[in-house]
Parts: C-alpha cells; structure tokens; sequence
C-alpha cells in the first residue's frame, strides 16, 4: 500500500463461518489483504459485511476457519499477547466508578507496570487526545466525545503501533464527529501508528484514510481496494474539492457494485 515493504497485516484467502442452528453463515469469504507500516485503512461497507468481524479477527476476538493472517509477522493470538494493538469500541465502554486517569490505567495495571511508570503513560495519552486537567473527572462528568477521547487514549496508554477502531464516532452528533476527525488524523500524523478504522460514513472514509477498503454484503469479500492521492494535511473543507468527490464516488460505486455480486451470489 504505501513504500513500506512491511505489512502489519497480512490475510490471504481469510474466510470465517459461523455455525448457527439454523445453519452456517459466511461472514467473510476470501480476504485477501495488505496493510503497510503507517497506513491509516477504513474499512466500509453495509451492515453485517464482516468489517468489524475482521477486526476482531486481527485483535483475535473471533477465529477465522480458513486461510491465513498475519498480524506483525506473528498469529494474531501472538499479537495479542505481545500487546502488539489497542482497540478502540464502538462504546466508550469506561468504567463509571474509575476516574479517566484509572479508565486509562487499567491495560497498565494488567500488564504489570509500576505506579510511576502508569502514571507517565496516563499523562502522555491524555495530552495525545488534549484531555489534560480532565484526569480526575468521572465518566458521567464529559461529554460523549470526550469519552471517546478517553477511550482513544487507553487504547494509546501502553503505545502499540497498531490501532484498531471500530467505528468509535458513530453514535456521535456531526460537529463532534468532524472535530475527532480532525484531532485523530492529528494523532496519527504524530505518532505514525497504523490504523484499521470501521465506519459507515463515506465521507468520513475518504476524509481520514491513505487507504479505503470496500466490502460487499454478507459474506463479506473486498469489492475494491482504493489508494487515496490526498494530502496528508487535509483541512474539513478538502471534502469540498473535486479529488475528494471523486473518491467518494468511486467507494459509492463500489458499494454498489458489492450489493450486486451480493445479489447474484
């Protein structure tokens, strides 16, 4: 994908099925994929596609039932062992006893590091997503962005080079969503992690990725694999320019285009 000859995660041919009692059924058929150190990849497609299936296929949440992945040239079940990911939830999904400073510290406080150590961690993710000062406030005391934010920065606390988000903006209004937008590429253009994000949002597709990944309804399969040619300084209103509607109309074509071969399979 980009000129990095690493591929974080590497799936070939990556099916998984799910035996049900009303039979199986096929979440993800024949994947075949690349995602290079330093990409940020969005991955869209209709409800039920696998987007989040495959996800949780990186992170080692579900198990695929043919083909193979690779995730930092190990299994996923290594990855998530070497702590090689931070996943960020469709939820905030904090703890509503535990301030945001020990939301944070709890991927710390599992993985064994001391106090000192814990509490450098906290102060570094909460300046990442500029949280400063909100440390010892409650869950219930930020707004829904916020907590999102907090969430980002617990999945960052112990510094993995790949982030997972599985479409963590969507249940927020459009003015929030736009301003996470904008603080994530941020994030992404500091840090230089690479970033596998679920969304349902064309424009918000096009508008944070280097990469678009497409997807066809159940069983999910990439329709298309589309290199973005923006910048990666993109203020919001580069979704107003002629290159940006025209990507968005090549992921639009391609989510028609996977709802036929859905239709014909």
């Amino acid at each position: 994908m980009n000129a990095s000859t690493f591929s974080v995660i590497r799936a070939r041919k990556l099916s998984l099925v799910y035996h049900t009692a009303d039979g199986p059924v096929h979440a993800l058929s024949d994947v075949d994929l690349d995602v290079k150190k330093g990409d940020f990849v969005s991955f869209i497609g209709p409800s039920g596609c696998g987007k989040t299936t495959f996800l949780r296929v990186i992170a080692d949440l579900e198990q695929h039932t043919s083909g193979e992945i690779t995730v930092n040239g190990t299994t996923p079940e290594n990855a998530r062992k070497d702590r090689s990911y931070g996943y960020v939830f469709q939820a905030a999904a904090l703890l509503p006893w535990r301030t945001i400073e020990a939301n944070i510290a709890v991927p710390l406080e599992i993985m064994g590091y001391p106090e000192s150590k814990r509490k450098q961690r906290i102060e570094q993710a909460l300046a990442m997503v500029d949280l400063q000062g909100f440390g010892r406030k409650y869950p219930w005391q930020l707004s829904g962005g916020m907590q999102q934010r907090a969430s980002i920065a617990r999945a960052l606390a112990f510094d993995a080079d790949l982030l997972l988000m599985d479409e963590p903006f969507g249940a927020l209004d459009e003015i929030v969503r736009d301003r996470l937008n904008e603080q994530l590429l941020q994030l992404w253009e500091r840090t230089g992690k690479t970033i596998c994000f679920v969304t349902h949002s064309i424009p918000e597709a096009v508008y944070l990725s280097t990469h678009i990944v497409v997807m066809s309804p159940r069983p999910g399969r990439v329709v298309d694999v589309i290199t973005s040619p923006l910048p990666r300084d993109r203020p919001l209103d580069i979704r107003e320019t002629p290159e940006f509607l025209e990507i968005a109309r090549r992921v639009r074509a391609g989510l028609v285009a996977g709802h036929a071969q859905g239709a014909d399979a």
